[in-house]
């Protein structure tokens, strides 16, 4: 991820990453500070700053700095983002790129971690009574186990 990212792309890339379709409001929280897109009609606090004019290396810049990326208010999504390393681009290298993951993500709007944890037990369980609904919900299918990296560099390239 290159440092200079602005933090509606940065938005649009964790999307991307996630397979969510940015359908709910979101904002970046490091220590004191909340940034977020400035929603008309939804009442931010007045300490928001305004996400449009400000970068990833203003809220990190050296390894083990940490954030918040939270999204969806309502299923209350929170998301730890650390830095891992800083340096130069990699000669050749296209960014922004997923190098690495575990597990897929969980499917939007199931009603944050709590609604997730029942989706998944669930679909596990032929007999739950929403087992059918959910499968149909979802697509037919969903492994929780799975991860596509693939996929995601693909969903990435087209937000460069």
């Amino acid at each position: 991820m290159p440092g200079n990212i602005k933090l509606p792309n940065l938005h649009d890339v964790i999307q991307d990453v996630m397979g969510w379709t940015d359908s709910h409001l979101h904002a970046f929280m490091v220590q004191d500070c909340r940034y977020s897109d400035p929603y008309p009609d939804y009442d931010m606090d007045d300490d928001t700053l305004d996400e449009r004019k400000a970068k990833l290396t203003d809220l990190v810049a050296r390894p083990k700095d940490r954030f918040v990326y939270e999204y969806d208010f309502g299923d209350c999504w929170e998301h730890i983002v650390e830095v891992v390393s800083v340096g130069p681009p990699e000669k050749g290298m296209k960014y922004p790129v997923c190098l690495a993951g575990e597990r897929d993500c969980p499917p939007e709007d199931c009603g944050g971690p709590w609604g997730y944890e029942d989706f998944l037990e669930a679909i596990r369980d032929p007999r739950h009574e929403e087992h059918k609904n959910y499968l149909e919900w979802i697509g037919g299918k969903f492994d929780p186990e799975a991860f596509d990296l693939k996929k995601i560099n693909q969903r990435l390239k087209m937000t460069r």
